[in-house]
């Protein structure tokens, strides 16, 4: 089999993460090498994800590093043998890989927090939302890739209402839910789908007002495995999007989101009976929102 041009984030990380299990054996790449009864250039190709490398082989390192626990060594074998085929396959060279990536990702995932200051969060848009967001976006495309990208966010949103959704909490900034995008009608019904959405056992949204006392900065989404050692933060950028995977890198952004949260509003609940709202929570005001967009 020859080596993968172009690797995938799923294959690069599971080379990324043999290579950190390598280093913490204390092990060069030509001891490892010889330990799995390869040459050193194989060796690179793996770490690089343009290759594979059987379960046997993965043990036997785990074995030599001593640290890392069964669990996380059966994850990490399921990681790299995972086909990498699923619903978003059908927009390989319609989108970037970063869509792509970042769908497979979240098909894996058992639990998600995000944090936006400017957009409702993809996997919440509706349709219409989503269009309005791609056709006056800052970047042009062609009307057949910005259709292909609506259809490919609302995907994503199926996910929260089919088999095994995942635990999902977003805090999304005022800012991001008072711009009417010229389509007051878009943003209302926006709204009320995050409402609906909140209706979800497993789903939490709040919301971080303008007279709070932490600014707008950087949106981002953890995406977490069954092992959250295998979790990754995507940073949002307008040209590019960052993919972090480091232990401090993870441990930064779970701290970060958590002070986002204790910063934020009470979660939106519609179940809750009007007298349970004697503080300001983020229904509130959502509904207000709502107000002045009739």
């Amino acid at each position: 089999m020859g080596l993968r041009s172009d690797p995938t984030y799923r294959q690069r990380r599971f080379g990324a993460e043999l290579r950190r299990m390598r280093e913490r054996a204390r092990l060069s790449s030509t001891d490892a090498a010889a330990l799995l009864g390869m040459r050193q250039p194989q060796l690179s190709s793996i770490e690089a994800g343009k290759t594979n490398v059987s379960a046997e082989r993965v043990w036997r390192l785990a074995q030599e590093e001593g640290v890392s626990t069964q669990t996380f060594v059966e994850a990490l074998i399921d990681l790299g043998q995972r086909s990498g085929r699923g619903w978003w396959s059908e927009y390989r060279g319609v989108l970037s890989a970063a869509h792509l990536d970042l769908a497979e990702l979240e098909d894996d995932s058992r639990r998600v927090v995000t944090y936006e200051p400017m957009f409702v969060p993809g996997i919440f848009q509706t349709p219409d939302y989503a269009d309005v967001i791609h056709h006056r976006g800052y970047r042009r495309m062609a009307p057949e890739e910005r259709a292909a990208a609506v259809r490919f966010r609302v995907r994503r949103g199926a996910r929260l209402t089919g088999e095994q959704p995942p635990r999902i909490h977003a805090v999304i900034h005022e800012a991001a839910l008072s711009a009417s995008l010229g389509e007051p009608k878009v943003m209302r019904d926006q709204l009320l789908h995050l409402i609906e959405l909140s209706r979800l056992p497993y789903v939490t949204i709040q919301v971080l007002p303008f007279d709070g006392p932490i600014a707008f900065g950087t949106g981002f989404v953890l995406i977490e495995p069954r092992v959250r050692e295998l979790g990754t933060v995507v940073v949002s950028h307008i040209e590019k999007s960052l993919y972090l995977d480091d232990a401090e890198a993870l441990a930064k952004y779970r701290d970060w989101f958590a002070t986002l949260s204790g910063a934020a509003l009470l979660p939106v609940d519609p179940e809750a009976p009007a007298e349970a709202r004697a503080v300001k929570d983020s229904l509130g005001l959502l509904q207000r929102i709502l107000y002045t967009l009739l």
